[in-house]
Parts: C-alpha cells; structure tokens; sequence
C-alpha cells in the first residue's frame, strides 16, 4: 500500500501532466485560428487595426509560457517526490564513525635554572 507522500507525488505528476496537456491543447486551438495580414497605403491606419490583435497574441503567448513553465514545475516535482529516497533505506544505514585525529603532544614549559 502506498504511503501518504507517494499519493501526494501522484497527484503532484499527474496535476502536471493535466495543466501541460491543457496548455498544448490551448496552443493548438490558438494556431488553427485564422492569421489576415493587414494591408493598405496609410501605414498609420493600418498600425491602429494591427496593434489590438499584435497584444492579444502576445497576452496568449505570455498565458501559454506561463502556464507551460508552471506545468513542467509541477511534474518536476512529482517525479522527485516518486523517486526520492526511501525512509527504509536510510534507517538502515549505520552513520559512519567520525575518524578521531590523535591528539599532538602539548609542549612542556620549560624550566629555569636557578
């Protein structure tokens, strides 16, 4: 039966790999939309058409990184909490007996002939 952090880890991995898939099916529906190129002799009118969809694409561009980079993280972190160290291992594991350098001799205190 798996322990408590191994249900976390799972539900941490498969989190991730829902929001990473949710951000690829997102892109995809973004680049089927349809791209029209904008043309005309005044290039002031047509940088005023241009500009409102120019920023609604980088906004979806910035939501998809975003959300992307929050995916990977989350799955990153289900995986090393799946496959970290077992507890088991390391109670059984003896710590190692710190090596003791021998003490140097202390030097006398010289005596003063009288």
């Amino acid at each position: 039966m798996p322990d408590s952090i191994d249900v976390t880890g799972f539900i941490a991995l498969f989190l991730g790999v829902g929001l990473l898939i949710f951000t690829f099916y997102n892109a995809y529906i973004f680049l089927k939309e349809e791209f029209t190129i904008v043309g005309s002799p005044d290039l002031i009118k047509v940088f005023g058409e241009v500009l409102a969809p120019l920023v609604k694409a980088c906004i979806q561009v910035i939501y998809l990184g975003v959300m992307g980079w929050i995916g990977s993280i989350v799955t990153m972190r289900g995986v090393q909490i799946l496959t970290r160290p077992r507890e088991a291992k390391v109670k059984e594991a003896k710590p190692k007996e710190a090596a003791v350098a021998p003490e140097a001799p202390k030097p006398q205190p010289a005596t003063q002939p009288s």
